[in-house]
């Protein structure tokens, strides 16, 4: 059984079969899935590749556990201690390399429609050539000409295009919160447990949105400071309140009848948390009282305890990484293109509704592929593609950008550490700042753009 499995994975790696696991017990895979995963783990690998990079600390156990460190990057002429191989400028070159990849496969697949071209083949196979060719993309940065001159440049071209993603980020978030309202109230007439369930986790949403509130009020402003603070709490508590209020009025409830109180209160979380980062981010504030220096607005992790400080980077870190794979995966699905006016569904969706209603419906017919000793793969592209092979390539790319500029700290990257990462910058305080304020504001434009655009959304009404 062990001799047929590495058969067909050498075929994934080196042919157009999809991937799948060795053991047959997992469930059945799309052959869609499966991609987007092997591409998840590739963006995932050089992610990881760049935090090493920014993080002395990781280069300091290395340095003291590989033997002949120091005379290994003397051979591959990197410099005492590798020290090209380190810092912001690496993480550049290496995102570079990344970012060519992707926007290489971005170009090479326009216009692909199923799975069955040359095209498709190589999008969707031939892993190990793809891996081998990532990894000359990214070592090849370190050879550019004129390097003070490109990492000018790509800064400002990797701040663009982090922007673009952010945005389409921000954009997926709202999709999601009416999605998720749109699943879970479709199971509302056939089951009354799903109207408890809206109710119990809008519930819970806006418990976590207030006690945010709270705890920014108490830790995170004083009575003799902190004013930037009490002015933006005050105003994204008050525009999450507006938006709440509007999200269940009479006039948005008659155009939109689905709209309820777990839209607001997935952006309201959402919000909240990027003020709570911004504020974490934000330079430190000294007060002197009674003759001493104290720093405010600041919450006090143990008396300073480095350990406290490095579980909240550590959770922080996640979570953007975990929005960043979230945007990239899901950006390209059909529905979510639509949200973002990429493309559009000539028909209507039914919805069926599900706890993991992210992830697509299984309920239909694929063509399978159970000859195997591993796991079964479902075709599901043979007729035409899931998802846009071009756009879901540009997201990736996008997604570059924005990791080689959020791990080197955007504008601030001189003697950045990864460490750092949610350590005072006003750079990064103003982006999450205007972050929140995107996100309320395409919030709002969901519930308004009916009764703006009335004719536009006619169609959806009476399809409804």
């Amino acid at each position: 059984m062990c001799t047929p499995c590495c058969f067909s994975q050498l075929a994934c790696c080196f042919g157009s079969a999809a991937c799948s696991c060795c053991c047959r017990c997992c469930p059945n895979i799309k052959q869609s899935t499966g991609t987007r995963v092997m591409y998840a783990l590739f963006f995932i690998l050089v992610t990881a590749v760049c935090v090493i990079m920014m993080s002395p600390t990781i280069e300091q156990e290395m340095r003291d556990n590989i033997p002949f460190y120091g005379d290994m990057c003397e051979k591959l002429k990197a410099g005492e201690n590798c020290q090209t191989l380190v810092g912001y400028a690496a993480v550049y070159k290496v995102c570079f390399g990344m970012a060519c990849f992707f926007l290489f496969f971005c170009i090479f697949t326009l216009g692909v429609q199923n799975s069955t071209g040359c095209r498709a083949a190589i999008h969707n196979g031939f892993w190990i050539v793809k891996f081998l060719a990532l990894a000359a993309c990214c070592a090849g940065g370190f050879f550019l000409p004129n390097q003070e001159t490109f990492l000018e440049v790509w800064r400002y071209i990797g701040a663009g295009g982090g922007a673009i993603f952010l945005g389409i980020q921000l954009m997926l978030l709202v999709e999601f919160a009416h999605r998720w309202n749109t699943n879970w109230s479709s199971g509302v007439k056939y089951n009354r447990l799903w109207y408890a369930a809206l109710a119990l986790v809008t519930l819970v949403l806006f418990s976590v949105a207030v006690a945010a509130v709270v705890f920014m009020a108490v830790f995170y402003t004083h009575s003799e400071g902190c004013l930037l603070n009490k002015v933006f709490l005050g105003t994204n508590g008050g525009l999450c309140l507006v938006v709440s209020l509007l999200a269940i009025s009479p006039c948005i409830q008659k155009l939109q009848p689905t709209s309820g109180l777990l839209q607001p209160g997935v952006i309201s979380v959402y919000v909240m948390y990027l003020t709570f980062s911004a504020f974490s981010s934000k330079p430190i504030e000294m007060l002197e009282v009674d003759g001493v220096n104290v720093t405010i607005c600041k919450f006090n992790f143990s008396s300073g305890s480095e350990s406290d400080k490095k579980i909240v980077t550590g959770v922080g870190a996640v979570i953007l990484f975990g929005c960043v794979l979230y945007s990239c995966l899901t950006s390209t699905t059909r529905r979510s293109s639509a949200a973002l006016r990429v493309c559009r569904s000539s028909m209507p969706e039914t919805e069926r509704a599900r706890c993991c209603f992210c992830f697509g419906d299984d309920t239909d017919d694929y063509d399978e592929d159970n000859s195997g000793p591993g796991q079964n793969v479902l075709y599901d592209e043979r007729e035409a593609t899931v998802y846009s092979y071009a756009y879901f390539h540009f997201v990736f790319f996008l997604g570059s950008l924005y990791v080689m500029m959020t791990v080197t700290n955007w504008f601030h990257y001189d003697d950045h550490k990864i460490e750092k990462l949610l350590d005072g910058s006003w750079s990064v305080f103003w982006i999450k700042m205007v972050s929140c304020w995107v996100c309320l504001l395409v919030y709002m434009w969901t519930l308004l753009a009916p009764m703006v655009c009335p004719k536009r959304f006619e169609a959806t009404f009476t399809r409804a």
